[in-house]
């Protein structure tokens, strides 16, 4: 049985971490176009929502369009394992 315990501790860690994947790390509502970063748009108030596996979704509170950022980042895989039982545990 103990041949195993590594797999099952994994695959355990595995499905703990897609749960906290999705799960809020940060909250900021702010206003877009008084940032540095705006880049020259003028949408107004924003809330960014940030979960654990680093995707941002923004919506612009104006009309209510849904914009998902940092998409290349976000970790999935043995990253999200290893991020999980770095910050999640």
């Amino acid at each position: 049985m103990t041949k195993f315990k590594d797999i099952v501790e994994y695959q355990r860690n595995k499905i703990a971490a897609e749960v906290w994947a999705i799960e809020v790390k940060s909250l900021h509502c702010h206003s877009l176009n008084s940032l540095w970063y705006s880049e020259g748009r003028s949408d107004g108030q924003v809330e960014d929502i940030q979960y654990n596996d680093g995707s941002v979704k923004r919506t612009i509170r104006s009309t209510g369009e849904v914009i998902m950022l940092n998409m290349e980042n976000v970790v999935s895989g043995k990253e999200l394992v290893n991020a999980f039982i770095r910050d999640g545990i």
